[in-house]
């Protein structure tokens, strides 16, 4: 069977640097920090005071605001920015759009926290009665796609994938499958997340998982840097539109880049403790997915969170996998600047990733002040400054909880 070419038509973000692409995309190659104290919640009692929240967000500007009280935060993200994504395709004006050929894949890793939170308070001090009627379906992951559908009248696939910090990475790479095989022409694809909360953040300080560099935030995330001390949690959303190649090409429309392998894999190893072999088998069957050769590859979004044992395993993953020319390709972590949005991370980062291609220039690795050479991050990180940079194609990673792991492979558009 001869599969279908997919390519990227559309493409929306909200997240710490920016509410939509181009803002944040500005603030990325200008090595932007969107961290900061936390305010979310009183974070005082908490080892980890800061993150990456996103800022000066309206819900309204995307549904009635009696909707959006019917849902918890990381689906408000994750709506605005797939109809973000559905109005930069020009979803809309597609004469004749066969709309049961039109599917959402959008996940989150842990969902409605906040919700769940605040209803267990309710619960505990007043009882179960009190229990809002919505605060099921406000926090069910698969809500995000479910409702792009109600507002867009989309019959083809829906559902929201779960697997942690790569949900956004394996369900744009699971809607891509859908439209290689022919089940749907156009799927809008991506991760969210929303869990700043008491709970959310409590839960990874106590894994002694975050940074606590509570008093300088904006440099708190040092990816592959010797000062590096943990994460710091993100929230937010990206979304793409994925769009079979002669659909896209019959109406005219504007490719970002063409996306061309996905791999997964499983490090059947720990819950939380990364494997080398794990991730580069999910680098090596993308590339095999994609026809490509590890010389081909010019660039890698990494999943690069900043803790101490995540980046130096990510690197030796990419060696692994890349061999010799892993030290010909720029290498570099956005969560230097956005946190770790979780869930929505594979999301943001595929978007950044189609950017990279688009304009032909990597968005720095910040807070690289003295390269953790002796443990072995050893690669060419895109240190502080962005860079003009031909990219013909290029990985984006994604690790997760459990030992889940996924990469994308994007190319260059070529007819």
């Amino acid at each position: 069977m001869s599969k279908k070419r997919v390519v990227i038509t559309g493409l929306g973000q909200v997240s710490p640097v920016g509410n939509d692409v181009g803002t944040a995309w500005q603030n990325l190659l200008a090595g932007v920090s969107g961290i900061g104290a936390i305010t979310h919640f009183d974070a005082s009692s908490v080892a980890c005071r800061i993150a990456g929240q996103v800022k000066d967000f309206d819900i309204t500007q995307y549904i009635s605001s009696k909707e959006a009280r019917r849902m918890d935060t990381f689906i408000h993200f994750g709506i605005a920015a797939a109809l973000q994504a559905i109005a930069d395709a020009d979803l809309d004006n597609i004469a004749g759009l066969d709309k049961t050929r039109v599917g959402v894949n959008i996940g989150a890793g842990i969902g409605g926290l906040p919700s769940i939170e605040e209803t267990a308070r309710t619960m505990i001090a007043n009882g179960a009665r009190k229990i809002n009627p919505f605060f099921i379906p406000s926090s069910l992951i698969n809500m995000i796609s479910g409702h792009v559908t109600i507002l867009k009248g989309y019959q083809g696939p829906s559902y929201g994938m779960v697997s942690a910090c790569t949900t956004g990475a394996h369900s744009i790479g699971d809607a891509a499958r859908l439209i290689k095989y022919g089940d749907a022409d156009i799927m809008i694809a991506g991760g969210a997340e929303a869990a700043i909360c008491e709970m959310g953040v409590g839960g990874f300080a106590a894994m002694k998982a975050l940074s606590t560099r509570n008093d300088d935030p904006a440099t708190a995330s040092r990816p592959w840097d010797k000062g590096r001390d943990g994460f710091v949690m993100g929230e937010g959303a990206g979304v793409m539109v994925l769009e079979e190649y002669e659909h896209a090409k019959k109406r005219g429309a504007r490719i970002y880049a063409e996306l061309v392998g996905f791999g997964m894999s499983s490090d059947a190893y720990h819950i939380t403790a990364p494997s080398m072999e794990g991730p580069a088998l999910g680098v090596t069957r993308a590339l095999n997915d994609a026809g490509l050769n590890p010389d081909d590859i010019d660039y890698v979004n990494a999943h690069g969170t900043s803790t101490p044992l995540g980046d130096v395993n990510e690197t030796n993953a990419i060696k692994l996998a890349l061999g010799e020319h892993a030290r010909k390709v720029v290498v570099n972590s956005t969560k230097s600047m956005t946190g770790h949005l979780l869930g929505g991370a594979g999301g943001v980062e595929a978007v950044y990733t189609a950017m990279a291609i688009y304009t032909q220039k990597s968005p720095p690795t910040i807070n690289l002040f003295e390269q953790d050479i002796e443990a072995g991050c050893d690669l060419d990180y895109c240190a502080n400054e962005a860079r003009d940079m031909q990219i013909r194609a290029a990985i984006s990673n994604s690790f997760g909880f459990g030992g889940t792991n996924g990469s994308l492979v994007f190319k260059r558009f070529e007819n």
